[in-house]
């Protein structure tokens, strides 16, 4: 071979080189996130989410994407968009409340990390908390399971109360086990209970228009990502027709509610975030035993109280974990 045809020749595979690299790379890895509340009112959440994910070594947008699909009501939808994120297809899907089950029936082989309410092996969603079994592993946040707890609180911040209403989403993810546990709770208490129930935010307005008209003293919001998601709504509600409210996440008096009580939310989902990058880095599922949350949290508006006229318990305020002042 001549000189000049050999240097050719190598120039020409020298070109090749970068591009048969690029074709060798490893496409970025996609996590499909399944939920029931528009991403811009979760923010707090996606951001501890997001945080969990980088101590794994992914960060979104640069070494990793995330696919948002989610739908407020009717939930009958997850079905649809769980489907969707299957035929795209994802590495992970994130599955939040009802979404987790939707996403059991859509896929037996993508990994799948969910945040409930419930008890998870309640629920169908794994074997057992710690051997979980098949694609699906996450959080137990316990929202769902401190009714007795919330209206605890109730009797101690209003001694005098005698009806309180609960508002309930009837398609949510924690009816059920709210309906279950409130009736005795409140009847331990010596407080009755009128259940009231919505969607939408026009039937959260027609909640509360029966709330002020029979004139109950309080009212309990049940975990659900709705209420989550209308909290200012509801915060203005309560506020104009001076009604303590207490809900089980912190962003409900963050928003101008009284008072919460529940498990650190931001905690399980950086949790969330970790689990996910673990797969991606290759642990199945399985091998991931369901986190329980340890830490609950008192959060109280005092501003709020102050708006509402109530003074609260010194003992309380000195058992919470953050006043809003």
């Amino acid at each position: 071979m001549k000189r000049r045809s050999f240097i050719t020749l190598l120039g020409g595979a020298a070109a090749a080189w970068p591009l048969a690299a690029r074709g060798q790379q490893p496409t970025m890895p996609v996590i499909g996130f399944l939920g029931i509340a528009p991403p811009d009112t979760i923010a707090d959440r996606l951001r501890a989410f997001r945080n969990g994910l980088k101590t794994i070594g992914y960060v979104e947008g640069e070494n990793a994407a995330i696919v948002y699909r989610w739908t407020e009501k009717p939930v009958d939808r997850l079905p649809e968009l769980a489907a969707e994120l299957v035929r795209r297809p994802v590495g992970v899907i994130v599955a939040i409340a009802n979404a987790a089950s939707a996403a059991k029936e859509a896929t037996t082989t993508i990994p799948i990390v969910f945040s409930v309410a419930e008890d998870p092996v309640r629920l169908g969603l794994v074997a057992s908390l710690a051997r979980p079994g098949g694609n699906l592993t996450g959080i137990n946040i316990f929202s769902a399971e401190l009714v007795a707890k919330h209206l605890e609180l109730v009797r101690e911040l209003l001694p005098s109360a005698t009806r309180i209403a609960a508002l309930i989403s009837p398609s949510g993810p924690s009816s059920e086990a709210t309906l279950r546990d409130i009736e005795p709770a409140a009847h331990a208490l010596g407080l009755r209970v009128q259940v009231l129930n919505a969607n939408t935010p026009r039937e959260i307005d027609a909640a509360f228009a029966t709330l002020v008209r029979e004139r109950l003293d309080a009212l309990f919001l049940a975990a659900d990502p709705i209420f989550t998601s209308r909290r200012v709504q509801l915060a203005n509600l309560a506020t104009r027709h001076v009604v303590p409210m207490i809900s089980a996440t912190r962003e409900v008096p963050e928003a101008g509610g009284l008072i919460s009580y529940g498990a650190n939310i931001s905690d399980g989902w950086r949790q969330m975030g970790v689990y996910v990058g673990r797969i991606l880095r290759g642990t199945k599922p399985a091998d991931l035993p369901v986190v329980q949350s340890t830490k609950f949290e008192l959060v109280i508006n005092a501003q709020t109280a102050r708006i509402l006229g109530l003074e609260v318990p010194p003992t309380l305020l000195a058992r919470a974990d953050e006043v809003i002042e």
